[in-house]
C-alpha cells in the first residue's frame, strides 16, 4: 500500500509539472516569442482558460502528500520553509501579474506587469528544479526525521548543504530549460503565423542546450548519489523511464523540424514524464533521503501513515481524480484549436 501511495504523489506530481510545466514555460518565452501587445495577448490566451487549473494537481498533489507520508510533508515543509516561501511568493506575483496587465492601458503599467510574469514563471521552474535536486541529492536529516537548509551556504557538496549547492543548480538549468521549450511547443501548439514559426525556432535553439545539460545532469546524478546505480542495478526493467525520456526528447527535435505540433508537443510530455519517473524510481524506497547516513533517510515504509488510513483514503482517492480527470478532459477539449488572433 505504501509504494501504492508512492506511485500515485510522483504521478500527481509529474502531472502538475507537465499540465502546469507549460503555462510557466509559456510565461517564460513570451516576452521573447510574442513581438508585439497582440501577439503577447495571444500567449496569455492560449494557457488563460486552464493555468489556474492546472495549479489544481499541485495542491491536489501536496494534499495527497500530507495524507499519505504525513513524516515526509513535516520534515520537508519545515527544512524548506524559506524556499517555500519564495515559491509562493511567485506564485502570487505571477497570478496577479496574469490578471492586473489589462486593467490599466499604460506604456509603463504593461511592460511591468508582463516583465514580472516572465520573471516569476522562470524563478519558478529554477526553484521546482532544485527541489528535485535536493530530493535526489538528500538533506541532513537528524534522528528525529527534520532537517533545516539554508538558501545557500558555500554551493559544494557535503553535510552542509543548501538549498542551492552546484548540483541543485544543474537541476535547475535543466527544469528551466526543460520548461522554456515545453512552453515554447504549447505556443506553437495554440498560434499561427510568425508566432508560432518563432516559437518554433525558439524552442529547437534551446533543445540543443537541454541536450547538454540533461547529460551533464545524468552523469552528476549518478555521482552524486548511489542509490541510483543501485536501483536501476537491481531492477534492470527501470531503465524504461530513461529511455521514455530518450524517446521524447529526440522527438521533440525531429518532429519540430517537421511541423508536427501535436505530436511534438506530447513527446515534450513524455520526455518530462520519463525524466520525472526516473527519479523517483531511482530514489525509491527513500521519499526523503539523507546526505549524511543512508539510515536516517524518510522511506515510504517510516514516513508513511498507517496501513488502514491508507486503505480508506484510496476508497476517496480514486472517485475524486476520476471526476478531476473528467474536468480536465472536457476543459481542454472546449479550448482545442488554434487561438484566433
Amino acid at each position: 500500500m505504501q509504494t501504492l501511495w508512492f506511485c500515485l504523489v510522483a504521478g500527481m506530481i509529474a502531472t502538475y509539472v507537465i499540465l502546469d510545466g507549460f503555462d510557466l514555460g509559456a510565461g517564460i518565452v513570451h516576452l521573447v516569442a510574442a513581438r508585439s501587445d497582440a501577439e503577447r495577448r495571444q500567449v496569455l490566451a492560449s494557457i488563460g482558460p486552464v493555468w489556474d487549473g492546472n495549479e489544481v494537481w499541485l495542491l491536489a498533489g501536496g494534499g495527497t502528500l500530507y495524507f499519505a507520508f504525513p513524516a515526509l510533508y513535516a520534515a520537508s515543509f519545515s527544512g524548506f520553509y524559506l524556499p517555500l516561501m519564495i515559491v509562493l511568493w511567485l506564485l502570487i506575483l505571477r497570478g496577479i501579474s496574469i490578471e492586473f496587465r489589462n486593467h490599466i492601458e499604460s506604456l509603463v503599467w504593461q511592460p511591468f506587469w508582463d516583465a514580472v510574469f516572465g520573471g516569476a514563471s522562470a524563478l519558478l521552474a529554477v526553484f521546482f528544479g532544485a527541489a528535485l535536486g535536493n530530493v535526489v541529492r538528500g538533506v541532513p536529516l537528524d534522528r528525529e526525521g527534520f532537517f533545516f537548509l539554508p538558501l545557500w551556504t558555500n554551493f559544494r557538496l557535503g553535510r552542509e548543504v543548501g538549498i542551492l549547492d552546484w548540483y541543485t543548480v544543474i537541476v535547475g538549468i535543466a527544469a528551466f530549460l526543460t520548461l522554456t521549450v515545453h512552453g515554447a511547443l504549447w505556443v506553437a501548439l495554440k498560434t499561427a503565423g510568425a508566432l508560432e514559426q518563432r516559437a518554433r525556432r525558439m524552442a529547437r535553439g534551446t533543445w540543443w542546450a537541454l541536450l547538454l545539460v540533461v547529460i551533464l545532469l545524468t552523469l552528476a546524478s549518478f555521482r552524486i548519489q548511489p542509490h541510483l546505480r543501485e536501483s536501476f542495478d537491481a531492477h534492470p526493467w527501470g531503465y524504461v523511464f530513461p529511455l521514455l525520456a530518450l524517446i521524447g526528447l529526440v522527438g521533440m527535435q525531429v518532429l519540430n523540424k517537421s511541423g508536427k505540433a501535436v505530436e511534438v508537443f506530447l513527446c515534450s510530455c513524455l520526455f518530462i514524464a520519463g525524466m520525472l519517473t526516473s527519479a523517483a524510481f531511482g530514489v525509491y524506497p527513500y521519499v526523503l533521503p539523507s546526505n549524511s547516513d543512508a539510515q536516517l533517510g524518510l522511506t515510504v515504509y517510516n514516513a508513511a501513515a498507517g496501513e488502514y488510513g491508507l486503505q480508506v483514503g484510496l476508497a476517496w482517492f480514486i472517485p475524486g481524480v476520476i471526476l478531476a480527470a473528467a474536468y480536465f478532459t472536457y476543459t481542454y477539449r472546449s479550448f482545442a484549436g488554434k487561438i484566433e488572433s
